[in-house]
Parts: structure tokens; C-alpha cells; sequence
């Protein structure tokens, strides 16, 4: 089942698109996947996991929520940090202002799409969404007030789409994943391609005055279309109607040919 459908919502471009939600609905449940992160923070430490010492404070603040939202204990052992990311699917990132700026600095992230703690600990919102097409000029003001702005209680939700040729939650880098689509064949593409959705939100710590950032990648092949048709009708207006800044970005177009070959199906 599709859980979020953030292309059926024009404009297909860039947008910010919070929503307030309950807090009971903070945190979607599903296996905490605490096997998974454990593995990977054995193999990729730098990957996934990093702290500079300012955060103690929130990442303690962090646990004590996320072990409040989900009835269990957090091991006492293991930074704050990673122990609440071991309660819960999401990914949890800390935003805390310093020097004057919103920065990242302690994360637990163990489903990326296509970046790493290593490359983000430490940088700014401006800095972490440098990639994003004039996100400094369209974005940066209005996000730098918003978490300025937060007030502890409210919870904030947002999604973005993409599609990749790879049904895996690691997915820190994006070339090994698009160099795979030479094998994909046409009439395989509706089980080769998948939707990739991030939910994320956002909440303000009453304590600290950190911001929470959590990520919950949902991936679903686009077969999961064929029993939608509202859902697949969006899609293909979604993929054809992007703007050129979102589509370069994104990379669809390394998938246009194995997109409309499902599309061409239906």
C-alpha cells in the first residue's frame, strides 16, 4: 500500500508544504529496525552516525520524547541519540542554532537518500540544502524563520517524491543506483522502479530549543500504481509536468525511458 502520494499535489517543483499533524501521529509506527541500524553502524559508523559535543543536551531531550511516543526504554549505554533512533523506523536529526545559524548537529540515519552523516554533520541549513535549485533565494528565509519561529507542542509534517531503481532504505549515494538502470528491462520496469516518499517532520524542544528533523522513507515498486488509477493518473502528470530544476535534480531524467514504458502499459 502507497502511505503517501506527495505528487498528487500540484505544483510539480519545489515546496516547503508543512502541514500541522496530531502529536499521536508524530512517529507511523512499523519495526523499529533496530537490527538493521545496529548492522549498519558497524559497518558504515561515519555513514550514519555523528555528534558535535553541544548536542548532548537535545539528543537527551530527543530520547525522552521518542521513548515517551513509543512506550519503551532507550539503552543507557549508547549515545541519546542513537538509542531513541533504535526505538523508532525514522531517522532523527538535531537541528540547534549556533553562531547564528540553524546546524545539524547529531544525527541517526540509516535511510538516506543519497547524502551521509559525514558529508552533513556540522553544516548549516543553508549548507545542507545547497544542492537544492535556488533554495538560498526561495527557501532559506522563510525555513530560518519557521524554525525561529516554532513553538514547543506543535508537530510539523511534510513529504517529497522520487524515483530510483533500488527498493533499499541505504541508499547514501545515487550513482551506484542510477548506473544500475542499464539493467533494467522495459517490461520490468513497474517491478524494478520504485517510488521513494521521505515523511519527515519537524518539532521544537520545549528544553533546549533544538529542533527534532525525523525521516521515514516509505518505498513502494510502481506496480503499486496499477490498482490506483487516481493515484497512477497523478503520477504520470507529476512525472511529465516537473519543472526542469526539480527534474535535474531529482535525476528523472536517467528514468524517463523505463517510466513511460510502464506508463505505455497501463
Amino acid at each position: 500500500m502507497i502511505r503517501h502520494a506527495p505528487w498528487q499535489a500540484p505544483p510539480y517543483d519545489f515546496a516547503i508544504g508543512l502541514r500541522t499533524i496530531p502529536e499521536e501521529a508524530w512517529l507511523e509506527g512499523g519495526a523499529a529496525e533496530a537490527g538493521r541500524k545496529t548492522a549498519l553502524l558497524n559497518t558504515e559508523p561515519d555513514c550514519v552516525w555523528g555528534e558535535i559535543p553541544c548536542s548532548q543536551a537535545g539528543q537527551s531531550e530527543v530520547l525522552s520524547l521518542v521513548e515517551a511516543a513509543t512506550g519503551r526504554k532507550g539503552d543507557p549505554s549508547l549515545r541519546p541519540l542513537w538509542a531513541a533512533g533504535l526505538l523508532c523506523a525514522d531517522d532523527l536529526c538535531l537541528m540547534e542554532k549556533t553562531d547564528g545559524a540553524w546546524r545539524l548537529t547529531a544525527a541517526s540515519l540509516c535511510s538516506p537518500t543519497f547524502f551521509t552523516v559525514a558529508e552533513a554533520l556540522g553544516k548549516s541549513l543553508d549548507d545542507l540544502h545547497g544542492p537544492v535549485p535556488a533554495f538560498a533565494q526561495r527557501f532559506l528565509p522563510r525555513v530560518a524563520r519557521m524554525f525561529d519561529a516554532l513553538s514547543p507542542g506543535p508537530v510539523l509534517e511534510r513529504s517529497n517524491w522520487t524515483v530510483t531503481a533500488s527498493g533499499e532504505a541505504y541508499l547514501p549515494a545515487s550513482a551506484p543506483v542510477r548506473a544500475s538502470l542499464q539493467d533494467v528491462p522495459l517490461d520490468q520496469a513497474g517491478e524494478r522502479l520504485f517510488l521513494r516518499v521521505e515523511r519527515q517532520t519537524l518539532r521544537k524542544l520545549p528544553q533546549t530549543g533544538a529542533v527534532l528533523f525525523t525521516i521515514r522513507a516509505w518505498r513502494n515498486p510502481l506496480n503499486a500504481l496499477k490498482d490506483d488509477p487516481v493515484r497512477l493518473a497523478a503520477f504520470a502528470a507529476a512525472w511529465r509536468g516537473a519543472s526542469d530544476d526539480f527534474r535535474a535534480y531529482k535525476g528523472l531524467a536517467s528514468y524517463d525511458v523505463l517510466v513511460e514504458a510502464f506508463l505505455a502499459r497501463q
